[in-house]
């Protein structure tokens, strides 16, 4: 299943809309139980986060579905507790919030490019496994996404970037200069990883350069993680070759982008 979602497959055109029918069935479940929902997605620059989450929202409520992508701290955030401008955003009863990233821009692109001190790096590090601990004991459903993308498909997609009118609106400075950092976004990536993984808020992993399947075995994860009334059993469960969370080998054993 390679190209865009409109490509003509129609047995893939078919398992999405099967998935987006389950996914509409979640979030009335979601409305109707006053349950709060936090969805991250992370990855590196062009790994599809934004086409992800807009297939996602597609056909939910906008009034309880929300997607959350801050640009860079004011300065009165720099003088703030590090959580507090993500907090005013996360969910109230009956609503699902998506982060288009989240706190963890911390522990990547501010530890690549320096925007935050080794100190500010530290605390995070150390206190975002007790935030999200707390999230999940006030009632929270926190599901962590980490899209994954190869060097080769992440400099093809740029590339097209450049040259597309269409998307030349997603290219940044920070983008820019992606290809160049990707050692050092490898060595954050595994470091956020292994230390902000835990069985309250465990990371899954996405291999998304193929972005189809990525796209529609991220909705099936979703959809296997949680009970919803009218859960259809006869839902596909995601391929595990696609989706999976995250353990320390894999960091070995090439299920992750070295």
């Amino acid at each position: 299943m390679t190209g865009d979602l409109n490509g003509g497959d129609e047995d893939y055109d078919l398992a999405f809309h099967h998935a987006q029918v389950e996914l509409v069935k979640f979030q009335k479940h979601v409305i109707k139980h006053g349950q709060k929902v936090v969805l991250i997605f992370e990855g590196r620059d062009a790994a599809g986060k934004d086409g992800t989450i807009k297939r996602m929202v597609e056909h939910l409520s906008p009034r309880e579905t929300r997607v959350v992508a801050l640009g860079a701290p004011s300065d009165r955030d720099r003088k703030a507790w590090y959580f507090q401008r993500y907090v005013e955003h996360l969910p109230i009863a009956g609503e699902t919030v998506l982060f288009n990233r989240s706190w963890y821009n911390r522990a990547g692109v501010e530890r690549v490019m320096g925007f935050c001190t080794a100190q500010e790096y530290e605390e995070f590090m150390k206190t975002v496994p007790v935030f999200e601990q707390l999230l999940v004991h006030c009632g929270f459903t926190l599901i962590k996404y980490y899209l994954d993308i190869s060097r080769v498909e992440q400099d093809r997609r740029l590339k097209r970037r450049r040259k597309d009118p269409l998307r030349q609106w997603k290219m940044s400075p920070i983008d820019e200069k992606a290809p160049k950092h990707w050692e050092h976004y490898s060595e954050a990536r595994d470091a956020m990883l292994t230390r902000t993984n835990s069985v309250l808020s465990p990371w899954i992993i996405v291999r998304a350069d193929d972005k189809r399947a990525a796209r529609l075995n991220v909705i099936r994860d979703l959809l296997s993680r949680c009970d919803f009334h009218g859960k259809s059993q006869h839902s596909e469960l995601p391929d595990t070759n696609v989706v999976f969370p995250f353990n320390k080998l894999h960091l070995k054993n090439g299920m992750i982008a070295e």
